[in-house]
């Protein structure tokens, strides 16, 4: 029914399960979430990433460079190579998570923009979707897209920035994922922008472990609370949350060009 189109199933909190990932994932499963993109943003656990993959039919992969990661910066550098390697992997179905991030790390800013446009190198050449995080970076992240608009489309993860940048991303073929986040009192500004999402390019997703939405903000987050960000998105568009389930599944299949299980249940 529902599709976390973005989670970090190697960092979930899996002390109330008893350290079982099947367990976190049976309870999600239970809430009708049908399918998991696990995100890998650290090369050197990318056997440990593709371990997981491999056991469940409905977790895919992603592999990129989190523009926070320590990977990034003038001692550690970026190791294009080791992208170009993993991302070719047939397990992979999208570049990323990768972006800029000036608020929490301006003083990056320099590596970030080149690790950035490496990532929309390797997406373009593997002809993979590319996952976008993007904060307080508004300007530089638009003009690399437009860049690229002929040769890579993708996601603005956990949208967090203003109607006129989703516009503009969706004029480019992007898609746009909301989070638990809008469903926080102080997210106006980005409920507004939910309600004009285009039905055929809105994604949903958890972020988890981080960002649980309300009624369970202040906790770790997981899957199995992504019903509650279809929930809010199916009040403010004034619609069911089946359809808001049914649109965004079908967006995540086209967007990462994965084949329908013929029966998600």
């Amino acid at each position: 029914m529902f599709i976390d189109s973005h989670c970090h199933l190697d960092h979930l909190d899996l002390e109330p399960y008893n350290n079982n990932l099947d367990l976190a994932l049976n309870a999600a499963r239970e809430q009708g979430v049908t399918g998991f993109l696990l995100i890998g943003i650290d090369f050197n656990k990318f056997n440990q990433l593709i371990d997981i993959k491999g056991k469940y039919s409905d977790v895919w992969l992603s592999i990129g460079c989190h523009p926070l990661s320590e990977e990034l910066g003038e001692q550690a550098g970026f190791k294009r190579a080791q992208l170009e390697a993993l991302a070719a992997d047939s397990n992979v179905v999208a570049v990323g998570e990768t972006g800029l991030d000036y608020h929490y790390a301006p003083e990056k800013k320099e590596f970030q923009m080149r690790a950035f446009q490496a990532h929309f190198e390797v997406a373009a050449t593997e002809r993979k979707p590319i996952i976008i995080h993007s904060r307080s970076a508004v300007e530089d992240t638009l003009d690399l897209m437009s860049q690229y608009r002929e040769k890579v489309t993708g996601v603005l993860h956990c949208f967090t920035e203003s109607w006129e940048m989703a516009e503009a991303a969706i004029e480019m073929g992007y898609y746009i994922s909301l989070s638990g986040i809008v469903t926080f009192r102080n997210a106006e500004a980005l409920r507004e922008v939910a309600k004009r999402v285009p039905q055929d390019r809105l994604l949903i997703e958890t972020d988890s472990p981080w960002l649980a939405p309300v009624p369970h903000r202040g906790k770790k987050n997981e899957p199995k609370y992504l019903p509650e960000v279809a929930k809010c998105i199916a009040e403010l568009r004034d619609t069911s949350v089946e359809a808001i389930a049914e649109a965004t599944s079908a967006n995540f299949y086209r967007l990462f060009d994965i084949e329908p299980p013929l029966n998600p249940s």
